[in-house]
């Protein structure tokens, strides 16, 4: 199954994507796949194969796509994970703590500190959003997709990133997040996808928050449900890296297909 690169507009910048669609004649349901805090990679391009084989098409945008992509490398990033580590508990709720903090920093880990601290930002994360509506609205235009069968899968960084668009485009039908911190909770009632989690067992900063949004969604009367993986650690699911867990990854995947065929299709 193969895949190309493609253009997409949005508001105010033109987001580079990666477009898989199944070789069958469509309309198809489509899939929006949205990646981890690297940006978008080989791995996230293969995701996008694996559901084209599955019969969806399947849009992986860029949403680093421009010079914030230059510095948001997989080994810059990785740089400002070992500073995180040596950080406070509380850096990145703190926009002055965290300034403070990248200005102590040796001079090469400051621009990723900070390319972190923006893409992090929840206002920048809003644009984010809007983003993918348009990515969506993209996919609605395409002869070969059925518009009124659209989800969205994302990975960590884009995790988060499903659970905050879920909350701004009502015409999204189900989204899939994977170890994503939770979306804004006042804003749960303005979801109207069903919403499916999965996480990892070995994940506390991220696995504990979980039954808050449970809650949060069952008050608002939207459909979530959601799986734990025991022994499995913070991006499990990514086999180019190195919590990778083969048998919860598996398991995922299966679960992944089972809610989409039953929302999508």
């Amino acid at each position: 199954m193969s895949g190309h690169e493609v253009k997409i507009p949005s508001s105010g910048r033109t987001l580079v994507g990666y477009l898989a669609e199944p070789e069958t004649k469509g309309p198809h349901p489509a899939v929006l796949v949205v990646h981890e805090i690297f940006g978008l990679d080989d791995h996230h391009r293969d995701v996008a194969r694996r559901f084209a084989a599955q019969g969806y098409v399947a849009l992986a945008p860029n949403l680093f796509t421009g010079p914030i992509g230059d510095t948001m490398t997989p080994a810059n990033v990785q740089q400002a994970m070992r500073a995180f580590a040596e950080a406070p508990p509380d850096l990145r709720s703190n926009p002055e703590k965290f300034r403070e903090f990248a200005q102590s920093q040796p001079p090469e880990r400051r621009p990723v500190l900070e390319a972190f601290a923006h893409v992090t930002n929840p206002a920048t994360q809003d644009g984010f959003a809007r983003d993918l509506v348009a990515c969506r609205e993209y996919l609605q235009a395409l002869p070969t997709v059925n518009p009124q069968r659209i989800g969205a899968v994302g990975f960590c960084f884009g995790g988060a990133m499903v659970g905050r668009y879920a909350t701004v485009d009502p015409q999204l039908t189900a989204g899939v997040i994977f170890y994503g911190q939770n979306p804004p909770l006042d804003r749960v009632p303005q979801i109207r996808a069903q919403l499916l989690g999965q996480y990892a067992g070995e994940d506390p900063g991220i696995t504990q928050t979980v039954p808050e949004l449970a809650e949060a969604m069952t008050r608002a009367g939207r459909s979530f449900r959601y799986q734990v993986y025991p022994g499995a650690r913070h991006a499990f699911f990514n086999d180019a890296r190195p919590n990778y867990h083969a048998e919860s990854a598996t398991l995922a995947w299966g679960r992944v297909l089972e809610f989409f065929g039953s929302t999508l299709r």
